[in-house]
């Protein structure tokens, strides 16, 4: 693949995200399947598009893409499967104000780690774009926040390390297709969920109609948002990547009320603006020195 421009990746990491914000308005039209059942088929659209995206990556030979994982491969996918089931335990254990919340230290843990980590340096308009989007995210969850419930609020950060680690290990492996990675952390989420329905009394059996749900939101949301995510991952910054791609968090309302006409309080829309012109700030100040 030819290399993309830093305004192509940003905006395909937004595009990420607009991916990813669909999520929670497309749970709602699932019937009767359980968050388990959802992931472990959603899991399977996801490997079913990635491994298409893989197969025309490598030319008709994706078997040498998936031997060529690696360290900084293996790492993303056990990070995914930390993001993916410390947010489905959060939102079970804890409210959806506190896990939202909690989800945004995302940018702040990124920031931090490639720091140490990949020696990544962080610019002072970074630094501005994530006091204010972690300032907007605390004013969007403001009316429902609470502290209550330590278990859950420690999956939220489990989540958002998880993501974290994620997002360090596509810097980590740049040089490199990152999307087996992608793939392998979907198979693993397969196999977690599955143990874990095997122990509870649910299963694996679900409606026809929420089995093709869940497939299409792994195929279109989150399957797709990840390709788009990978690809704009080659030049962009771990601290960028995590900032960029919490559009998710902006619109995830927005569809909200588009679609299910839920009501959004006014503190949502204020934090919402005040994230989203953070996103826009750390976007235009990246172009212009790029």
């Amino acid at each position: 693949m030819a290399p993309i421009s830093y305004k192509l990746g940003v905006i395909l990491v937004m595009c990420a995200g607009l991916c990813w914000s669909g999520m929670g308005t497309s749970i709602r039209f699932i019937d009767s399947a359980t968050t388990w059942q959802i992931l472990f088929y959603r899991s399977f659209g996801m490997i079913f598009i990635l491994s298409l995206y893989i197969f025309w990556h490598s030319n008709g030979r994706p078997l040498k893409d998936l031997n060529n994982v690696g360290l900084a491969g293996l790492t993303a996918a056990i990070s995914l499967v930390l993001a993916f089931a410390g947010s489905i335990y959060a939102f079970q254990s804890t409210s959806i104000a506190n896990a939202a919340f909690l989800f945004a230290c995302a940018p702040f843990l990124t920031a931090i780690l490639a720091w140490l980590l990949l020696k990544e340096p962080i610019k002072r308009n970074t630094w501005w774009a994530l006091i204010l989007s972690i300032i907007g995210g605390l004013i969007m969850v403001s009316s429902g926040l609470s502290f209550t419930g330590l278990t859950g609020n420690l999956a939220a950060l489990t989540s958002a390390l998880g993501f974290a680690g994620f997002t360090l290990s596509l810097r980590w492996g740049k040089l490199n297709n990152m999307t087996p990675a992608i793939v392998l952390g979907g198979i693993l989420s397969i196999i977690f969920a599955g143990v874990i329905l095997s122990f509870n009394q649910d299963g694996l059996m679900i409606s026809m109609q929420d089995a093709l749900k869940s497939l299409a939101m792994g195929v279109f949301l989150l399957g797709g948002g990840m390709i788009l995510f990978s690809i704009g991952s080659k030049v962009l910054s771990a601290t960028n990547l995590a900032l960029l791609s919490m559009v998710e968090v902006v619109l995830a309302p927005v569809w909200g009320w588009l679609i299910l006409r839920e009501q959004a309080d006014f503190s949502t829309l204020l934090g919402g603006g005040i994230l989203f012109f953070a996103l826009v700030l750390n976007a235009f100040s990246g172009v212009r020195n790029s």
